[in-house]
């Protein structure tokens, strides 16, 4: 995570935050727009970027003017000022990285996006995310202050708890948007997003998106999501679709292989702990907890080692359990490993050493009576692995 600065429009400074991939060089670029007067920070920003991250795609999102971090008075920017500073977050995207191939945007950042891709060569595809049809739809916020805007040329208006300078020339701006015709005219690959209980910006503009779009278009419904999707799980989510969704529409490179001279290989870059583990044609990403600097994308060594000794007691049981035709219908075996003192008794004064201790605890389904459990419980300290963890290992290391 890298904070960036660049200018927009007027010369004033816009902050932003690339989130890169931390195991891959990025195979794609993408442009994050924030909801009406939200920011940078927003937690479903953060947590869809982080998503996108591990299947290879780096996300900029940053502050339009007036927000957060970035320079400049909020109350002189408008639809048409945000489109801007979109476009020239791509132009530092092009200069200093490569040019952006995708915008995502959340709520009226999600209108920010659409209009912005008609002055955008090397978007190849659009996702909104409760977005609504009409950038005039904001007016709502406003409603009580309208007229006061109207005749005095501008407002104080609260929104979310926080006081905004709203200015007339933003309702002129935004009642004069319509996405329509650039929804019609555009052949950019559009994934639309959204809740059927987005109260605060209704499904049926999801409907009036995708009516007005040309294919390629898809829609995905956020059911049980609200607006800001406060949810992780609902973040997630949607960053692990947009993810699967894109494939069809960018260019991904093959990924160099690495052929391993031995049955797993792993791959770490300069930063964190977050490592690629290759086994055979199988790939899964291996982590430290945040706690200790890492990124918690994955298992952690220990945890991948006591992953290995529960699945193969499970695998073992199931086995030795077909074979004797016994009805056993899952297995669950839990392992916990830490390190405990153990004391030489044949030599009281020296001090006590650090032993490796694997906590497992089998849990059983299927009609078995007590001999049977007894027996399932001796066959689990005859799996491979546990047999490995408790012989003689020894470790040979060269460089290759």
């Amino acid at each position: 995570m890298e904070k960036v600065t660049f200018a927009n429009l007027e010369g004033e400074k816009l902050t932003g935050i690339l989130e890169m991939p931390v195991n891959q060089a990025p195979h794609t670029f993408a442009l994050f727009a924030h909801c009406f007067t939200c920011s940078k920070n927003l937690n479903a920003i953060r947590n869809i970027s982080r998503t996108l991250n591990q299947a290879g795609i780096a996300v900029l999102s940053f502050d339009f003017t007036g927000l957060g971090e970035s320079e400049g008075e909020f109350a002189e920017t408008n639809f048409s000022s945000n489109v801007q500073d979109l476009i020239a977050a791509a132009g530092f995207l092009e200069d200093n990285y490569t040019a952006p191939t995708m915008l995502i945007g959340h709520s009226l950042g999600g209108a920010a996006v659409v209009s912005a891709s008609a002055s955008l060569e090397s978007i190849k595809a659009i996702v909104t995310i409760g977005a609504p049809f009409d950038p005039g739809h904001v007016n709502h916020l406003l409603k009580e202050k309208e007229e006061e805007i109207k005749e005095k040329g501008k407002a104080t208006v609260e929104i979310a708890g926080r006081s905004f300078s709203i200015k007339k020339q933003f309702l002129e701006d935004i009642e004069s948007q319509k996405l329509e015709d650039i929804l019609h005219n555009s052949r950019i690959a559009l994934l639309i997003m959204h809740s059927p209980q987005d109260e605060i910006v209704e499904i049926d503009n999801a409907r009036k998106i995708y009516t007005s779009a040309f294919h390629p278009k898809s829609f995905i419904s956020l059911d049980g999501a609200n607006h800001l999707l406060t949810n992780k799980d609902d973040a997630v989510y949607v960053g692990e679709t947009i993810a699967a969704w894109s494939k069809r529409y960018i260019s991904i490179p093959k990924q160099k292989e690495t052929k391993p001279p031995k049955e797993v290989a792993v791959r770490l870059g300069s930063k964190g702990f977050t490592t690629e583990v290759m086994v055979r044609h199988h790939q899964l990403v291996a982590d430290e907890p945040e706690s200790v600097g890492g990124n918690d994308l994955g298992p952690s060594p220990y945890e991948l080692v006591s992953s290995g000794l529960g699945t193969c007691t499970a695998m073992t049981l199931q086995m030795y359990a077909r074979r004797k035709k016994w009805d056993l219908k899952e297995v669950v075996v839990h392992v916990e490993h830490y390190k405990d003192y153990t004391e030489d008794m044949m030599e009281p004064d020296k001090p006590a050493n650090k032993i490796d201790i694997f906590d497992r605890v089998i849990e059983v389904e299927g009609d078995l009576d007590a001999d049977q459990k007894l027996k399932l419980l001796e066959i689990a300290n005859k799996c491979p692995v546990h047999k490995t963890l408790e012989g003689n290992i020894e470790v040979k290391t060269r460089m290759g």
